[in-house]
């Protein structure tokens, strides 16, 4: 094996630890963090970047051009769905009265959704 194989299958293991490890953060996030506003930051934010280290370990382990295409597509729609899921997640929180308003500094919401915001439009 030549040096630029053996550069690239460290990089990859190193990725690979530091995604995993990212993933790990974000579950314990999930797992303490108090109201559903938190915990949906953790299942996001740390898991897509944890997700983008380890396809990234993976494609510099397989380095395979279908393979690495394959790996593409999964990040793509990874960054695609995660965030508009987690949105969703969050304003169901908020319209069912979940969220502990009480600890948001500013509520931009509450005028768009209140009956009064409904009947100017």
């Amino acid at each position: 094996m030549n040096a630029w194989a053996e550069a690239a299958d460290l990089a990859g293991t190193v990725l690979l630890l530091l995604g995993c490890l990212q993933c790990l953060l974000g579950v314990i996030g999930m797992l303490r963090f108090p109201d559903v506003l938190s915990r949906s930051h953790a299942a996001t934010k740390p898991q897509t970047l944890g997700m983008l280290l380890v396809l990234a370990g993976v494609g510099l382990r397989l380095r395979h051009g279908t393979d690495v295409g394959t790996l593409a597509l999964i990040v793509f729609f990874q960054f695609l769905t995660s965030p508009v899921a987690s949105h969703l997640v969050a304003r169901s929180a908020y319209r069912t009265g979940q969220t502990g308003s009480r600890g948001l500094l500013r509520d931009d919401l509450d005028p768009q959704l209140s009956d009064e915001g409904r009947h100017e439009e």
